[in-house]
């Protein structure tokens, strides 16, 4: 059987990720802040865009086998990879926002996904759900487990107990000198399937996860992911290093919750956990 190659960082490494994921987090916390009903997709990348740029870092996604932006914004039913549009976001519209950064030669990546309010109480579950799974999925990133223990343990939360969809065909990865490395990371499988997981190995863990059906169809413009049934979706990324204790998160949220408890016209779904 095929094993794919995956190198261990050293420790300056981790740093260097982590620097790059805290540029994300600040593009993400800066989204957050200025995110409401009237403002384009368009108006958020280039925000987000010039404040990377300002940081010292380059936008990971922009030019990415052609990806034409800096963030990839994916409203309602759009799952991951959409093209930031002219089209003036709304209220009720489930926005996710997925930021990577490259600096000093290595990789950050993260996601966040916003509600914007009003939403029905289903949005805001969908939400809550999808990010607690991210962390259940940290919490099994811990040397001596496997890759299916940390997809088991998002399906076993937001499929098996809550009833939603689990995307198969987009799954998290490796990251470090390249955006996408080995190993990949799904977000569905068996305990104790997989690779065995090595202290220091750097992962994107990402639920991707919908509301109604698991399956998913690409739109026309050959980037965009979406709902085959058209029901919204939700997607929330850290970057982690794998640890004896768990994973070490290296793209704290914290600024973005802040940011979102600011914000009037976001729903903070912290207060609903």
């Amino acid at each position: 059987m095929f094993k794919p190659r995956v190198k261990a960082k050293s420790a300056e490494e981790i740093v260097k990720i982590q620097e790059s994921c805290t540029i994300v987090v600040k593009a993400l916390a800066h989204v957050a802040s200025i995110i409401r009903p009237g403002v384009s997709g368009k108006f958020l990348d280039k925000e987000a865009e010039t404040l990377i740029n300002d940081l010292g870092g380059k936008p990971a996604f922009k030019g990415y086998n052609g990806f034409p932006a800096s963030l990839c914004i994916s409203v309602n039913d759009a799952v991951v990879h959409g093209i930031p549009r002219d089209k003036e976001l709304q209220e009720g519209d489930v926005v996710s926002v997925d930021c990577g950064a490259v600096m000093n030669g290595y990789f950050g990546d993260s996601a966040y996904t916003f509600a914007l309010a009003p939403v029905s109480d289903d949005i805001t579950k969908l939400l809550r759900i999808t990010n607690e799974s991210l962390y259940k999925g940290v919490e099994q990133a811990r040397v001596g487990n496997r890759i299916g223990d940390i997809a088991f343990s998002i399906q076993e939360y937001t499929e098996i107990k809550h009833g939603y969809g689990v995307v198969r065909e987009l799954v998290g990865h490796g990251i470090g000198k390249n955006l996408h490395e080995a190993p990949d990371v799904p977000n569905f499988g068996r305990r104790g399937n997989g690779l065995c997981l090595e202290e220091n190995w750097t992962i994107a863990i990402e639920p991707m996860i919908n509301m109604g059906t698991k399956h998913v169809y690409q739109a026309p413009d050959r980037w965009t992911i979406l709902t085959k049934d058209g029901k919204p979706s939700a997607h929330f990324e850290h970057t982690v290093a794998v640890k004896p204790q768990g994973g070490m998160i290296l793209s704290d949220h914290r600024p973005i919750v802040e940011e979102i408890k600011n914000n009037p016209n976001i729903v903070n779904i912290s207060e609903n956990i």
